[in-house]
């Protein structure tokens, strides 16, 4: 498992053609800084997978929407298939002026585990994930009955986040939490 001082930026999904790329789910809101040929990422996998603890990048575009990175170490589609589900790190010296600039960013790894509260302080569950996506990103919310809940992480929804109290402060609409339990 990564140190403490690495960020996670990305997880790979599945390969894309025949050269060893693969598509990846990008955490981070500025891939085109973080995807740059040469930059070396410290990878986390399950063991025994035969995923090297670093992966070099070689080549990365953009294509209908989704990332497709290619990596020094991996040079055909049967190498890219072993690489599905890992996640890829930078660390965190590497982006630390970035974060320091980004006052209303979070990062999955600050937010998973924080207690999630309603504007009436009442816990409401915990924060399992973070969804990103096209329009918005989605909190992934383990909900006291154990069932998960996404949750829109927009300000009129999740007004605060409080990494040092450990705690998202989240005001649903009316039947939002509810959809967990359909």
């Amino acid at each position: 498992m990564p140190a403490t001082d690495q960020l996670l930026v990305a997880r790979i999904g599945k390969p894309h053609g025949l050269r060893g790329e693969v598509t990846v789910q990008a955490h981070t809101d500025d891939p085109e800084r973080r995807f740059v040929p040469g930059v070396v990422f410290t990878t986390e996998a399950p063991a025994g997978s035969g995923v090297p603890r670093s992966l070099t990048l070689s080549t990365a575009r953009l294509h209908q929407k989704v990332w497709l990175l290619g990596f020094d170490q991996i040079p055909d589609r049967t190498g890219a298939e072993g690489l599905r589900g890992t996640r890829l790190f930078v660390a965190l010296g590497d982006v630390i002026d970035e974060v320091d600039d980004d006052e209303d960013g979070w990062y999955e790894d600050e937010l998973v585990g924080l207690a999630v509260v309603n504007t009436a302080g009442a816990t409401l569950g915990e924060v399992a994930g973070l969804e990103t996506g096209v329009a918005q990103d989605l909190l992934v919310v383990t909900l006291a009955s154990g069932r998960q809940a996404l949750v829109p992480f927009v300000d009129e929804i999740v007004p605060e986040v409080d990494v040092e109290a450990g705690r998202v402060v989240i005001d649903p609409p009316p039947g939002l939490l509810e959809l967990a339990d359909e």
